[in-house]
């Protein structure tokens, strides 16, 4: 199995080629310093593509920090399954909502990997004209965003909540250049 690149020691030489900005994507990001880790970051390896370049741990470093360089994961994502590049539905869903995976809630991507299991595992021809009647896009404390299921109409997913402790602190950075669809990721808040 091919190694995916790490990062070097945060105190020793890192070229950072283009340090994170701030873009005021979320209302407080003072609460939200970054504690996810090298070791623990490393332990996703095998959620990216052989080549991956991560920037190193930096526990200043807030999560509405992206630049031209680097993008911000959520870790929650791949904690319940998920691997880069995302799958087709869950992609399309950020390219048209406009949104950093950093302003999805843990129920929001608790939901559309659900989909994404469903669609694949039944065949299912579900698109995101259907996903809007049933739910609504909700913005939630610190311009973070969910679903909300909308009265009186079917949900294919029922209990998708979950107590997710810390999820706000537990994000990384990863090299756009180095990762598939990297023009596709997000920028800043509806780019």
């Amino acid at each position: 199995m091919a190694k995916m690149v790490t990062r070097s020691s945060p105190n020793k030489g890192r070229d950072l080629n283009g340090s994170p900005q701030r873009q005021n994507l979320l209302k407080n990001p003072s609460t939200e310093l970054c504690r996810s880790t090298d070791p623990e970051i490393d332990r996703l390896n095998t959620c990216f593509p052989p080549g991956t370049i991560f920037r190193p741990f930096d526990s200043s470093t807030k999560s509405d920090y992206v630049s031209p360089v680097w993008v911000c994961f959520p870790a929650i994502p791949f904690h319940i399954g998920y691997i880069y590049p995302f799958p087709e539905f869950s992609q399309r869903f950020f390219t048209l909502a406009g949104l950093c995976y950093s302003q999805a809630m843990p129920i929001l991507w608790r939901l559309l990997y659900t989909l994404e299991q469903i669609i694949s595992d039944e065949g299912l021809d579900f698109n995101l004209s259907e996903l809007s009647h049933m739910y609504a896009l909700v913005s939630h404390e610190s311009q973070r965003f969910q679903f909300k299921a909308k009265p009186h109409q079917p949900l294919p997913i029922l209990k998708t909540t979950k107590n997710d402790t810390s999820w706000k602190n537990r994000f990384f950075f990863v090299r756009r250049d180095s990762i598939p669809l990297e023009d596709s990721l997000p920028k800043k808040s509806g780019s």
